[in-house]
């Protein structure tokens, strides 16, 4: 494909979108696209390439009680907050789900969530095994989960072995999490094997794609079903066609 084809799809893709947002009819809710993987598998490359790509949607935004790093900005890559505020919005209801991680929580707020979904917007999760599971126990009509997986386990290692702050005894722990991680396979919408970065990434947007078509996310389409079911009705019942 020549980069202006590329360019062309990706024009049409945008104006479809558009025309669908602009559509009452053809409006619809927007979805949860759950990116689930163990370590080393290259979900995160997989995320940042969605998001340069794709309208709208947004990587959902995590609160966290952890301290922010000098390179992190708030309400961009955590909402930070104190433990108070924390058990707070954990006790009220307001986190779709919430994790302790190394003494810190971690939670994804509900009503930011909810809003999105409700202006036809979707919202990218980059969230583990359990995560998806409290997820699905309260919204799963509104999720399409997808499984990365790395090729092999030594090109997982290899991997972990070119970043360089994981040592030896962090990239055994991972490796002990995602024994424990693959095993719910069969709990996901969909399996993506990335042993091909440019083939994952298609397969990725592919699944976006007819996500965002499905009939449950598009509601208002039983008006346009009714209108032509009238409209079928009248002509049959007169036996002729309009003029």
């Amino acid at each position: 494909m020549t980069r202006q084809d590329s360019t062309r799809q990706d024009s049409t893709r945008q104006d479809s979108t558009a025309t669908d947002m602009a559509d009452p009819v053809l409006a619809r809710r927007g979805l949860m696209l759950i990116l689930t993987s163990p370590s080393g598998a290259g979900k995160s490359t997989l995320t940042r390439q969605l998001l340069q790509n794709e309208t709208d949607i947004a990587l959902s935004v995590s609160v966290t009680t952890r301290s922010r790093r000098k390179d992190e900005i708030d309400g961009v890559h955590y909402h930070f907050i104190d433990r108070v505020a924390f058990e707070r919005m954990r006790d009220a209801g307001e986190l779709l789900e919430w994790a302790e991680v190394h003494g810190n929580f971690y939670g994804t707020p509900r009503q930011a969530v909810e809003d999105a979904l409700s202006a036809g917007k979707d919202v990218l999760f980059d969230i583990d095994v359990a995560g998806v599971k409290q997820l699905a126990e309260l919204v799963r009509e509104d999720m399409a989960t997808v499984f990365l997986l790395p090729p092999s386990v030594s090109e997982q290692i290899s991997r972990l072995r070119r970043r360089a702050s994981d040592e030896e005894a962090s990239i055994l722990r991972r490796l002990k999490t995602a024994r424990a991680e693959i095993g719910h396979w069969r709990d996901f919408d969909y399996i993506l094997v990335n042993d091909d970065l440019g083939r994952a990434f298609a397969e990725l947007r592919a699944i976006l794609h007819a996500e965002r078509l499905k009939q449950r996310r598009r509601p208002k389409l039983e008006a346009l079903i009714g209108e032509l079911g009238r409209d079928l009705d009248k002509i049959l019942e007169a036996g002729r066609l309009p003029s």
